[in-house]
């Protein structure tokens, strides 16, 4: 189940995994954020912090647990802020994580430029998913 929250104060915020993340404080602080929360049997196994911004939409962080990684989890997150927003998706990854760069290219991101030094000295990549 898929959960999308936007208000700091959602009790959410407050599940165990969560709780260690900054997105209460995100969320109080960017009017255009948003949070999908993926629970299993109850369990936060990853979020997906993006903000929806007036002609773009934007994710700003996506994490699944360590446990539940690479077994599509991170995938079906994704393609639920794809299905919510219906414009432009744009985001950041650093260079050498690719796992999240097949992620996204499955899903129609494509790669738009490279920020020098974007990650305390690695690279990053901007990555585009025109609607």
């Amino acid at each position: 189940m898929i959960i999308e929250i936007t208000d700091e104060k959602d009790p959410y915020l407050d599940r165990k995994y969560l709780k260690e993340k900054d997105l209460k404080k995100e969320l109080k602080y960017n009017p255009f954020g948003k949070v999908l929360i993926l629970l299993e049997q109850n369990e936060v196994i990853g979020y997906l912090y993006y903000s929806d911004i007036y002609d773009r939409a934007e994710i700003n962080q996506i994490e699944i647990q360590k446990t539940h990684r690479n077994c599509g989890k991170g995938d079906v997150l994704l393609k639920k802020m794809i299905s919510l927003v219906d414009k432009n998706i744009t985001l950041e990854v650093k260079i050498d994580n690719l796992y999240a760069i097949r992620l996204y290219e499955k899903n129609g991101f494509r790669k738009v430029a490279t920020r020098k030094n974007y990650y305390n000295g690695v690279d990053g990549l901007l990555m585009e998913r025109k609607k």
